[in-house]
């Protein structure tokens, strides 16, 4: 289980570095949109000295409001594109992971293991994606009793469409834990999403900026 917590602490290192970087590049793609809502907000203003003190206020203040919906619109955009980037970046080292066969099958037996235990059941049933089940299968027995001697647990026949992991689950179908990468990452979505968020937008940069517009 020390190398499961191994990769998810990696895993989530990894995001915040990846964070970091993209919210530098966020803050210069902010920087330019800034200047130019500033440049096109002095023109503006330029303009509407010469008409009516009252008027020029209303429609100065429209356009501000205008322009922070736009820059609003345009940081939403762009927050959302680097957090798909950052994580198809995670997604794509644990593919590689999942490639090298010499550190994942020691992972992947972890995986199992941890999965194994969490059932009170000693009859079980392991599904893998198509590469693992053809790895696995001249050596399951031996492969799987080194850490989960007490039990007993069949390779299934049944294909499963993932990167690499296991879904371990009774003998009738009824239980079944989902320890896939796809599936622990599905457990890790909240903390990975927030770790991303907090390093590319720390809280108030975008409302500051806003603000300072006014």
């Amino acid at each position: 289980m020390e190398q499961v917590m191994e990769l998810e602490t990696a895993i989530l290192n990894r995001a915040n570095r990846l964070a970091v970087e993209y919210r530098e590049r966020a803050e210069r793609s902010r920087d330019n949109i800034q200047q130019e809502a500033h440049k096109r907000l002095h023109l503006r203003e330029e303009r509407e000295v010469l008409l009516a003190k009252s008027k020029a206020e209303r429609t100065f203040r429209r356009q501000v409001q205008a322009n922070e919906l736009k820059l609003q619109k345009e940081m939403d955009h762009l927050r959302w594109n680097l957090v798909i980037s950052v994580k198809q970046q995670l997604r794509d080292r644990v593919v590689a992971l999942a490639a090298d066969e010499a550190t994942y099958l020691p992972l992947l037996k972890q995986l199992i293991a941890a999965a194994a235990h969490s059932f009170e059941r000693n009859e079980l049933t392991a599904s893998f994606n198509n590469r693992d089940h053809d790895r696995l299968k001249p050596i399951w027995d031996s492969f799987y009793q080194e850490l989960v001697p007490d039990k007993t647990i069949s390779l299934s026949s049944s294909i499963v469409n993932t990167i690499g992991g296991v879904i371990i689950s009774s003998n009738d179908g009824l239980i079944r834990l989902n320890n896939t990468f796809e599936g622990r990452e599905e457990r890790l979505e909240n903390r990975l999403h927030q770790i991303i968020l907090e390093r590319l937008f720390p809280a108030g940069t975008v409302q500051d900026n806003l603000s300072s517009m006014r």
